[in-house]
């Protein structure tokens, strides 16, 4: 399991939301750069960036703040928020991006998103978000008919490298993770899938570690590291050791 520390942009800044909404928005950090560094430094193996402007705008509007955030570090990154269309994930992969997120893009434009897949194998991942197990796009201002897990299962065989899944209801409330909404979508898809909303304290990360739980393939952590709720430390520890154990049963 990869925990991924995030980094939400919102005019440059580092700042979380609570139910995405843009207007309950908490700035930690006005350098992303150091706080790209700091994560770093703790031992973060896989850095999280949402460009929040992008994604109601349907294009990047954080680019510079982005680009200072993968000059600063060596691990790799995925991001997401406003990458509609194929030049858009040319550009971030060239320029260091890791993996780009596709969500908006993954309900209005399937084609598109199996397109970029197959051009970018392992590159390519769809962020849905659920509000009420329904998807919502545009930064989450939208919410459709269409359930999460048909959406994830309609790119099954797209080759998409791993699902986010983020239940809006918890993101950014400390309330804990939507272990069995994210449970059900991956027992029913074989694309990884990455639990994101909620994520609160250690016990979160003892639930992911449990046996039921081997299908998530990771999870985000927000507020609960820019707060200090989550021990940075004690998270990555409990992780690794987890990791030898089950290494060392194999």
């Amino acid at each position: 399991m990869i925990l991924y520390p995030a980094i939400d942009l919102k005019q440059g800044r580092c700042v979380r939301l609570a139910q995405g909404d843009m207007a309950r928005a908490t700035v930690f950090n006005n350098d992303p750069g150091e706080q790209a560094r700091i994560f770093e430094a703790n031992g973060f193996e896989y850095l999280h960036i949402v460009d929040l402007d992008g994604a109601f705008a349907g294009q990047a509007r954080n680019s510079e703040a982005v680009e200072l955030i993968l000059s600063s570090i060596q691990i790799p990154a995925q991001l997401g928020g406003g990458i509609r269309d194929m030049s858009a994930v040319a550009y971030w992969l060239d320029r260091g991006v890791t993996r780009v997120i596709l969500g908006t893009a993954a309900v209005k434009n399937p084609g598109f998103v199996r397109e970029a897949a197959r051009h970018h194998p392992g590159r390519v991942a769809v962020g849905i978000d659920a509000r009420e197990g329904m998807v919502a796009v545009e930064g989450w201002a939208k919410t459709t008919t269409m359930p999460a897990l048909d959406l994830g299962k309609s790119f099954e065989d797209a080759g998409v490298a791993a699902i986010i899944y983020t239940d809006i209801a918890r993101d950014g409330l400390l309330q804990g993770l939507n272990i069995e909404g994210t449970l059900a979508l991956a027992e029913k898809v074989a694309i990884p899938v990455i639990a994101s909303g909620g994520l609160a304290s250690l016990q979160d990360i003892e639930r992911l570690l449990q046996p039921d739980c081997a299908k998530i393939g990771g999870a985000v952590a927000g507020r609960a590291l820019y707060d200090g709720r989550l021990d940075a430390a004690a998270a990555l520890e409990m992780i690794r050791t987890a990791r030898d154990a089950k290494q060392a049963d194999a």
